[in-house]
């Protein structure tokens, strides 16, 4: 039996470091294989032109021209890659006027290995769905792997927005933090502080260990983990 082809990405990204990333996210994910990069909407085309894409990962802002009009330019000529479009705008109008367009997922920015795997894994499955629906039911379930899960109950306690206060800081925070900072940062507790701090180790986003002051006594640094 043959093997399933891997589903070919191109990834369309105009700042070099993020596209550079995107690629080894792709690469990371069994079953895809990212076949090159674009910086600009031009250079996408003429990739689009000579080269076999199953998968856009598309950033919604490039230097010559917005990503919906690259899409619907690629509709246009007969192109039909599927977009799973990258964007930092939280504009719903644009995400309405995307699902005519073929794009079948939004990731918004920043992002991390694990969301950017997620999205992919159910694309893939979305794909291998074949054949003739029994019933309803059975196309509700195959429109369902494209969408995303419902986001797990944080402990009591805890909330999301503060929560990706804490998880900004401690991106931002290249050598790491300490509970007492990470708290000035935000502006709350230092316990408050350590319960999220802990509750990304627990969930395996971050990592701590302990660093001695001046007077001997062990403090807890904590760090995020790079392609959480």
């Amino acid at each position: 039996m043959t093997a399933p082809q891997d589903i070919r990405v191109l990834v369309v990204e105009d700042d070099p470091v993020a596209a550079d990333a995107h690629m080894m996210y792709v690469q990371r994910v069994p079953g895809f294989k990212a076949v090159g990069k674009a910086h600009t909407a031009a250079e996408a085309r003429r990739t689009l032109d000579r080269v076999p894409i199953d998968l856009l990962l598309l950033d919604l802002h490039l230097p010559d021209g917005h990503g919906l009009a690259l899409a619907r330019s690629l509709r246009a000529a007969g192109h039909h890659a599927d977009v799973i479009a990258v964007t930092s705008a939280r504009d719903l109008a644009v995400v309405r006027e995307g699902v005519s367009l073929g794009v079948v997922q939004y990731v918004l920015k920043p992002f991390t290995f694990a969301t950017l795997r997620d999205r992919l894994v159910r694309y893939s499955e979305f794909r291998t769905t074949a054949g003739e629906a029994s019933g309803q039911d059975e196309v509700d379930r195959a429109l369902a792997t494209l969408r995303a899960p419902s986001p797990a109950e944080l402990p009591k306690g805890l909330s999301a927005p503060t929560l990706d206060r804490v998880i900004r800081t401690l991106r931002s925070a290249a050598g790491g933090l300490t509970a007492a900072a990470a708290a000035e940062s935000v502006g709350i507790s230092r316990i408050t502080a350590r319960r999220y701090l802990e509750h990304l180790v627990t969930t395996g986003r971050a990592n701590r260990s302990p660093q001695y002051g001046q007077v001997g006594r062990p403090e807890l640094h904590y760090r995020w983990l790079h392609g959480s």
